[in-house]
Formats: C-alpha cells, structure tokens, sequence
C-alpha cells in the first residue's frame, strides 16, 4: 500500500507576483507544501510584470526546472469518446478505486493522489449544493479529470510528487472552477488566480481555501496573449480551447471538425441553429423519478390551444452574459425539476459566463453560473436556479410520433418571451447520428431551447435548428435523447 501525500496551504505569505513564482514549496515525509492565492485587483504596470512572468517561465521550462501555464479560459469537454472514458473513472471513483486521466494512467501514487483529490474537491462542492444528487457529483467529477488533461498536459506523464508545477488562471468566476484549481494544489500544484476584475463570490469558508494578495483597484485588464513555449507540454491554448494534438490520447479518435460547441451538428449551409439572437429563493430536494416497468401510464386527454398556451409558465427566457457582464444572446428553456432544473441547447449556454433565468408571471430574474450537464453532441444542457419550479412531462408513451401530428412550439424567439406557434409534425430526420424532429410551428433566432409539445401537453422535443431558405423547417432533438439525458434531474 502507498503511503498517501499531504500537503499544506500558503505556509508562507505571498507578497507580490514575482515572489508566487520563485517560491517553491518544501517537500517532506509525504508531506508537500503548496500555493493557492488570489491577486486581487491590478498594479499600474500589471501586463507588463504578466509578460515578464511570462517570458522568465518560458525560460525555467526550457532548462526542465518546472512546467508552468498562464490559462485564459477553461475548455468543454465535447467528445463523446472523452465523456465515456472520465465517465469510467468516475465510476472506479465511486468504487473507491484508483482513477487516472489520459496523460498519467500508470503511476499509482498520481491516482492516488487525484482521487483523494477529487475527493476532498467533491466534498467542498456538496457544502455548497445541499441536494447535489450522483449525476450532479459525476458531471462535476468528470470536468475536473478533463481540465486536469488540459491544463497539465503531457507534463503528467512525468508527474512526481517532487515536481515544481507553476499555474495562473485569469478572471476565474466559477465556483467549480475555483475548486478545480484548489483541486490542483491537491496533486503538487501552486495556482495564482489573477482576479483583476473582481473577486470571485462565494461561501467565506471556500475563499478561506486560498490567501490574499491585494495588487489595486479592480478593473478591466486586457492581458497580453499567452504563447506556449517550444518544450511547454500544455493542453489547451490561449483561447481555452482544448488541443488534442498536444495531448497524449491513447486510442483516441480525432473529434470531426463539423462538432462544436456553438453549433454540434453538422448541417447544410442554408441550415441555421435556432440559435440565441443577439442581444437588441430556497431550493425544493431533487427526487429521481422513479416509474415502475408494469405501472400502466395514464391516458392524457388533449388540450385546446389555449390550454396548451398556458404551459408556458413552465418555459423560461434566458439571457446570456460574457466574463466582463455584457449581454451577448438569449434563448429559451424548459423547466424540468423541481428543485430548480432547466433544460435547454448547449449552443445557448456556450460562450455564457452567467446567465439571468425570467419566469412568467414572476418579476424576480434568477441569476446563474450553474452549467450542471451539457452534451455538444445532442446540443443540450441543463441549468440551475435557487426556485422551485413547475416542470413540463417529457413523453413517454409507447406509441409513435407520426407524421401530421399536431404540435405546439413555445419560446422567446427575438426576445419576444413565451410565444406560442403550432404545426404539425413533418418528418423524422438523423443528422450527425442524432434523431432529430422536424416540424413545422415557426421558430426564429432566440427560439432555441424551448418546448415542442404535442396536444397532451408533453414535451416531446427541445427547438434546436432550422433551415434559412426553408419556410417553417424546423428540428427538435426527440425525446428519447432528452428523457435520457435529464435522467435524475427530473421529478
């Protein structure tokens, strides 16, 4: 059995950012001493010192003293290939096993290590998610294994516990992205996060996890690009883009260049995502629903349009912010739990920092940074917010759609919120392996995320794309991929 390694926080006072990167922790008896502070605010000369930083780093790599990176954004894991394979190691997680990421998979000490790791930063999430259910811990389990390929790199499969591990994260505003990088302390890291904009806004017990270094004022900083050095092994790039090519991914097919996360799905030209238009208090306990196989399904009656219509309660406006607070798009969602859930496109999500979440009839906007699962592939996600929610009925029925089929659409297409437009059911189409529902109830730019339902007043599919040059075509991922993917996050 190894020995398991400690280590200790910020031993010493950190007084400037010179002094973060020429101090290296002690390493004693298993025991290691690492760093994890927050510059806060910014100095009249702080690009310049930040260049400096840079180009003295560059040098230490070049002579193999440590593996240093300066990280603008962290990446999404879009890869189905990748999401199977953290998804495996959240599962030897949970069975108390070892894990590993792509670029370490044989040092046991390193997995070790990350698991209690992973551990320790799962724990502190849970102080702050009450209710956090097992498909809550997996996503956030799964995102921290990725971000650790990404941001270490191919240095990982040198990793040692002696090592000098150097990283500074800019304008980190996410509270499970600020555990990420505590979560790197926990494996030999010393992580300085550059808040020059503002301090991140959460729990005083989870700020206590990182010291202080007061730099100014708060403001707006445009820092100079980040250039990796020739021997840097670094996985993502100044635009926190994962780059699989830097990345030792044994067996790993490269992802096909039609799949991103603004827009997953390879279409043809003329074919637009219903993508969001540009910008002109207490938390019920999440219950898994749970229906018995021989519980026979109650027959709904069908609604009138007006009926239908008043479901739209349950159909949210989301508005979509960048880092610096700026409005960029809006979109649309559908509420799906209870405690707070809601569903909607990934390509809605992607690029936002928070997002402001309107219910009609409610003039409180609930604010957000939670991105609980996403799926570029299938283009969904789902969202968070403190309220108690009224959830719309996925369909499941046994029996088919069928063209014809009356449907209703509802969402905020051009910002105008909670419109209602009804179709029918005009084809069944797969793109990119994904089943997709044509329809023909209009849908415009804003549209994206909101509800196809059928007359029962189910969902039957989330408003996801459609065509420019066409009139009233429009496609929706089915239910079936989305019953799946809310699985446990539904009541």
């Amino acid at each position: 059995m190894r020995r398991k390694i400690t280590y200790r926080h910020n031993i010493m006072n950190i007084g400037s950012l010179e002094s973060f990167l020429s101090i290296k922790g002690g390493y004693n008896g298993d025991r290691r001493d690492v760093y994890f502070v927050r510059a806060l605010g910014c100095e009249s000369d702080t690009e310049r010192k930040i260049s400096a930083i840079d180009e003295k780093m560059a040098g230490e790599m070049r002579n193999n003293r440590l593996f240093y990176t300066r990280v603008k954004s962290l990446p999404r894991l879009t890869s189905r290939t990748d999401m199977e394979f953290y998804e495996r190691q959240f599962n030897a997680f949970r069975a108390k096993k070892e894990i590993f990421v792509r670029n370490q998979d044989r040092d046991e000490k390193f997995g070790s290590a990350l698991g209690a790791a992973c551990l320790e930063a799962a724990d502190r999430y849970r102080y702050l998610k009450k209710n956090m259910t097992e498909s809550i811990e997996r996503n956030f389990i799964v995102k921290l294994l990725y971000w650790t390929d990404c941001v270490l790199g191919t240095s990982l499969s040198e990793w040692n516990e002696r090592g000098c591990y150097k990283i500074l994260a800019e304008d980190v505003q996410k509270e499970q992205e600020y555990l990420f990088y505590y979560m790197l302390t926990l494996i030999g890291c010393d992580v300085l996060l550059l808040e020059y904009r503002k301090d991140i806004e959460t729990a005083a017990e989870l700020k206590r996890l990182s010291g202080a270094l007061e730099l100014g004022e708060f403001r707006s900083l445009t820092l100079p690009e980040y250039r990796a050095g020739e021997n840097e092994r670094i996985g993502i790039n100044s635009e926190g883009e994962a780059e699989e090519s830097k990345m030792r991914r044994p067996g790993l097919s490269q992802q096909p260049e039609s799949i991103r996360p603004a827009r997953p799905m390879q279409r043809p030209e003329s074919m637009r995502p219903a993508k969001p238009m540009q910008q002109p208090e207490s938390i019920c306990p999440a219950k898994p629903l749970q229906q018995p196989e021989n519980c026979p399904r109650p027959q709904l009656s069908e609604k009138s349009f007006e009926e239908l219509a008043r479901l739209a309660s349950s159909i949210v406006m989301i508005a979509v912010y960048d880092r610096k607070g700026s409005p960029i798009a809006t979109g649309s969602g559908i509420m799906t739990g209870r405690a707070g859930y809601i569903l909607t496109n990934n390509h809605v999500t992607a690029g936002g920092c928070f997002f402001d979440v309107r219910i009609e009839d409610d003039e409180k906007v609930y604010r957000t940074n939670e991105i609980i699962k996403y799926n570029s592939v299938l283009d969904l996600a789902v969202l968070r917010i403190d309220r108690c929610l009224e959830p719309l009925p996925i369909y499941r029925g046994k029996k088919n759609l069928v063209r014809g089929q009356k449907v209703v659409a509802i969402g905020s297409p051009l910002g105008l919120f909670n419109s209602v437009s009804d179709g029918i059911i005009s084809g069944f189409r797969k793109i990119d392996s994904v089943n997709m529902i044509q329809f023909t109830a209009p849908i415009s730019h804003g549209s994206s995320g909101g509800a196809v339902l059928n007359m029962q007043g189910e969902v039957i599919g989330i408003s996801t794309a459609g065509f420019d040059e066409g009139q009233n075509i429009n496609l929706a991922v089915n239910y079936e991929d989305i019953g799946l993917f809310v699985r446990g996050f539904t009541d």
